[in-house]
């Protein structure tokens, strides 16, 4: 339901973030209920303080007052300003005593705010192998989350111990304040770090292993993840490092409805792109290649292999699937695999404990894709 330019819904639709499905709803709704309010301030966990508060400037209009995005996660204006409204704790980085893996925080750029965040297994374990480095990028619709936000510090820290891993999780900057392709480039930018050993970093040069590069994220992390690697495609020694990628639950779209994609997803989707990269609407919108890749882009994609994860219930889901089978049939030389995750949500392996067999089977997943020679 539309209603004078302002998006609002009443039947739970992830927005890169997580939403649960309502079948006795009718229309779209990030969740206005107590109870799913509570899931999603439990799942989202975003991190950074808002934009701007409302302000009480009798100058302002009533046009730059107009909300055009509404959720329980995030409110943006008109004037693209942003309320980010739930889940703004970080955490700090250090030992998990549960995986023995250990995590600090690196500044690549003091004056724009990047750094990264690397999660290293206990080095006494490690025994001289030098690890494939993850370069990894949060999720969180380009506009909330952060490397420290808290649902990382786990499933990271699990992935690092159980696929022999050195993460290097990106904290780019965040639209709107920071429109696309800020995020890009910061991402781009922190990989490139990471290839080139950190500048000397000693866990880098030290147990990375700089000649195996993974990239993944999730969500909006895993359009960034895709947009990295055909950014570094220019490059040739950045390039030559990657070995593959995972997009977990990616965020794409387009102008028109791919099979068994929602209308009013894509709608919203093309609303929130233009609000995150305004610079689109001069290279198609929705249909611009970093938001709706087309066949000819994904065969210069450089990398061995790509694993594309999805949900069942994710409202996503069918546009990832028909990134995979762009990509499958672009004459593309390495491998893609699909794995889809039955009766489940959009990110749903944020929120459920490592112990959930649908977690477990994802993770499992991760493994065998990150420690295939």
């Amino acid at each position: 339901m539309q209603r004078c330019g302002h998006t609002t819904f009443t039947r739970a639709i992830p927005v890169f973030i997580n939403g649960r499905h309502k079948s006795n709803k009718t229309a779209l709704s990030f969740g206005s209920s107590k109870a799913q309010h509570t899931l999603a301030s439990r799942r989202l966990l975003v991190a950074g303080p808002a934009m701007a508060a409302m302000d009480d400037d009798p100058t302002r209009s009533s046009k730059e007052e107009e909300i055009i995005i509404d959720t329980p996660f995030f409110r943006i204006y008109s004037d693209r300003r942003i309320d980010r409204l739930v889940g703004t704790a970080t955490v700090p980085p250090g030992f998990d005593p549960s995986t023995g893996v250990t995590s600090r925080d690196v500044t690549i750029d003091a004056d724009t705010g990047l750094y990264v965040r690397l999660y290293l297994s206990d080095t006494s374990k490690i025994e001289k192998k030098k690890l494939p480095l993850l370069v990894y990028f949060h999720g969180g619709a380009f506009v909330t989350q952060s490397a420290a936000a808290p649902a990382y510090q786990p499933f990271l820290s699990a992935l690092a111990a159980r696929a022999g891993l050195l993460v290097v999780s990106v904290n780019y900057r965040l639209a709107p304040e920071h429109p696309l392709p800020a995020g890009y480039a910061d991402s781009l930018r922190a990989l490139e770090w990471a290839v080139a050993g950190g500048g000397g970093d000693p866990w880098l040069s030290r147990h990375g292993d700089l000649r195996r590069v993974f990239l993944a994220g999730e969500s909006a992390g895993g359009n960034i993840a895709h947009n990295v690697l055909m950014m570094a495609a220019g490059d040739e020694a950045t390039a030559a490092a990657i070995e593959g990628a995972a997009l977990l639950h990616a965020g794409f779209s387009g102008r028109e409805a791919v099979a068994g994609e929602l209308p009013e997803w894509v709608e919203t989707m093309g609303k929130l792109w233009a609000v995150v990269c305004p610079e689109a609407a001069a290279t198609g919108g929705a249909d611009d290649p970093r938001m709706n890749p087309p066949a000819s882009d994904l065969r210069r994609m450089p990398g061995r292999r790509v694993l594309v994860r999805a949900a069942e219930k994710d409202f996503g889901t069918p546009r990832c699937r028909a990134y995979y089978e762009e990509l499958a049939g672009s004459g593309w030389g390495g491998a893609a695999e699909w794995f889809e995750s039955e009766g489940e949500d959009h990110v749903f392996f944020l929120a459920k404990p490592g112990s959930d067999p649908a977690v477990e089977a994802l993770m499992d997943r991760l493994v065998a894709f990150f420690t295939a020679s």
